[in-house]
């Protein structure tokens, strides 16, 4: 008889906005899904960073740091700016130092694959690797760097940072996913998660898979309660949850690009 297949959710960049963190654990827990891991980026962007933090505390079983996390509560920090500053004093006593310390990857083993999650890529979280990167980001994005750590390389690797959730797969079975954003979508700005399922800890090979999951909320109570706190940068917030479009693009008249990196011309016929 097989074995029953173990569900983990991951979830990823929620980015202090707590209301799409609530609809997103409510669907986890009405799939009855117990073990809920999350790759990164608890603060900035949204109002509620110090509540996201208590309830990922709470909630997840592995916390893992984000770039956000990381240069937030820097105290060498030299950027700083309105909303910054902001983001950085919502914060409870302590939130700061638990984000920075928290773990850069997280490992298992599942229906015999080596799994690997971190947030942005293989060597830190402040490199980004968009779903239009080339043949030697994909690679290296299941390399043993120091931030990884030594041991077997992975064959299925999971990240957050871009925002863009997609899959990818190589003829050596080398699988590539990205978990999209719970609290700051792009593009299709509902919120997004991903369920990995599988039989944890089995070295022989069994049923795998990758869903994502897509959870709609109440976006106008969200910017209600941004507003209501008087947080800075509130346009470029309505921007992103609203229409899925970067904040720092909200206003190019050749519209948003924010995923894809430009391409050379190519030659006419």
């Amino acid at each position: 008889m097989a074995r029953p297949l173990d569900r983990i959710a991951l979830i990823s960049d929620v980015h202090g906005n707590l209301t799409a963190l609530e609809a997103v654990l409510a669907d986890i827990d009405a799939r009855g899904i117990e073990r809920i891991f999350n790759l990164g980026d608890y603060v900035g962007k949204g109002p509620r960073g110090r509540e996201v933090i208590e309830v990922c505390r709470e909630r997840c079983e592995v916390n893992i740091l984000g770039n956000w996390d990381d240069f937030l509560p820097d105290p060498d920090r030299t950027y700083d700016s309105e909303a910054m500053a902001w983001w950085l004093a919502q914060l409870a006593d302590g939130q700061g130092d638990w984000l920075r310390g928290l773990p850069f990857s997280h490992d298992l083993l599942l229906s015999g694959r080596r799994v690997r999650l971190f947030h942005a890529s293989a060597t830190t979280v402040h490199r980004r690797v968009r779903f239009d990167h080339d043949e030697a980001e994909f690679l290296g994005m299941f390399a043993n760097t120091p931030a990884t750590g030594d041991g077997p390389e992975p064959s299925v690797v999971g990240y957050g940072d871009t925002h863009d959730p997609f899959y990818e797969v190589d003829r050596e079975r080398r699988t590539l996913f990205n978990t999209g954003s719970v609290g700051n979508a792009m593009d299709d700005p509902t919120p997004v998660y991903v369920i990995l399922e599988g039989v944890v800890d089995a070295e022989f090979d069994a049923p795998f898979s990758i869903q994502f999951v897509r959870v709609p909320y109440d976006v106008e109570a969200e910017l209600a309660v941004a507003a209501r706190l008087g947080m800075p940068e509130l346009a470029g917030y309505v921007s992103e949850l609203r229409h899925g479009i970067y904040r720092g693009e909200m206003h190019d008249p050749d519209g948003p690009k924010y995923h894809r990196r430009p391409r050379p011309r190519q030659p006419a016929a």
